[in-house]
């Protein structure tokens, strides 16, 4: 990749500032745990994969802050305070979650081996490195297997940004593209521009572009035209959390695309980690939505283009039920959504 979107470094939590791209390449050094949170909260980073290596690292680094401000005074009453604090930051992305209770496993081995305090924070950097480079190696897997259907020439449609953005790097829905690309199995991308916050716009368009990736922007309400006129073969999105029952969550828009995509006979795929299924809950209408400032909603690159006083509801994401889709795209194999078997849960 031509970018690193998060990595340790001895200074802190470096990642790329997706708030300013397209227009500005810029990174951010989170030096505390809490401003690990606020990028988190700020969509500074965004996408499940990316938030989950963003939590473990800030737990890690909330952890060597501790220790490093006030030794072993209160160290080991921080740790749960610093998890429930990134916890908070996003309530739809459950790799947020499952990120959190690996690094409380490894917390809770270290402490009851009695080791110091030094040795336990080494091994919270350690274990929060590690799960960043499994994403890494888990997306490039997942890609080479959604590439097997993804046909000869295809004309993909994406939404949102489930790019190398949005993990730790090379991406879910994007690996798929990428592994296809990298076979000449792709002929174009049409990248959908993802209201309100132009995750599509600025960000797919700007790393596909980076890639050599041939992409055309389109709106979100031009999904129905282009696959009407049958210049779409296939949809990959990715996903925020997917139900045991295979109902997926991901950002807002993506169920309307999965009704035009079955109107018109186009195959829509999911493209996710394992970690991103939640087997706790038994279908969509459990997984919580979250709500996101009006802001968002009533400016448009700055400029205010609604009434200020106008009610706004903005949920950053919608629940696609498994029957709009066709397969769900893992590191472990493609599965119809109805089956996808219990042992895919990681521990």
């Amino acid at each position: 990749m031509s970018f690193e979107t998060i990595t340790w470094q001895p200074e802190g939590v470096v990642m790329i500032d997706q708030t300013c791209l397209p227009l500005k390449e810029a990174y951010v050094t989170c030096r505390t745990a809490e401003e690990v949170a606020w990028a988190i909260r700020n969509m500074v980073i965004r996408g499940a994969p990316a938030i989950g290596v963003a939590a473990a690292m800030g737990v890690a680094l909330g952890m060597k802050g501790q220790l490093a401000e006030a030794g072993e005074t209160g160290f080991w009453d921080r740790f749960e305070p610093v998890c429930q604090l990134l916890a908070a930051t996003r309530p739809t992305a459950v790799n947020l979650f499952w990120a959190l209770e690996r690094m409380r496993k490894v917390w809770q081995q270290a402490a009851g081996s009695a080791l110091s305090i030094s040795k336990t924070v080494d091994i919270l950097i350690d274990e929060a490195c590690r799960i960043r480079q499994e994403d890494i190696e888990t997306n490039r897997i997942l890609g080479a297997l959604g590439a097997e259907i993804v046909p000869e020439n295809a004309r993909v449609l994406t939404h949102c940004n489930a790019g190398a953005l949005a993990c730790a790097g090379y991406g879910t829905a994007l690996g798929v593209i990428r592994a296809a690309h990298e076979r000449g199995k792709i002929l174009e991308v049409l990248a959908d521009e993802t209201r309100p916050l132009l995750q599509g716009a600025r960000l797919t368009a700007w790393e596909l572009q980076r890639d050599h990736i041939p992409v055309t922007l389109i709106t979100d309400n031009m999904a129905a035209h282009f696959m009407g006129k049958g210049m779409v073969d296939l949809v990959v999105v990715g996903a925020d959390r997917i139900a045991a029952n295979g109902d997926t969550a991901n950002k807002i828009g993506t169920y309307g695309v999965a009704i035009i995509a079955r109107e018109h006979g186009v195959p829509f795929y999911v493209a996710a980690p394992c970690s991103t299924i939640d087997f706790s809950l038994d279908s969509g209408e459990k997984i919580p939505i979250e709500e996101r400032d009006r802001q968002e909603v009533l400016a448009f690159g700055g400029q205010y283009v609604a009434p200020l006083e106008v009610a706004v509801h903005n949920p950053a994401f919608d629940v696609t039920p498994a029957k709009y889709i066709a397969g769900i795209i893992t590191e472990k194999g493609i599965y119809k959504p109805e089956e996808l078997p219990a042992q895919l849960y990681l521990d």
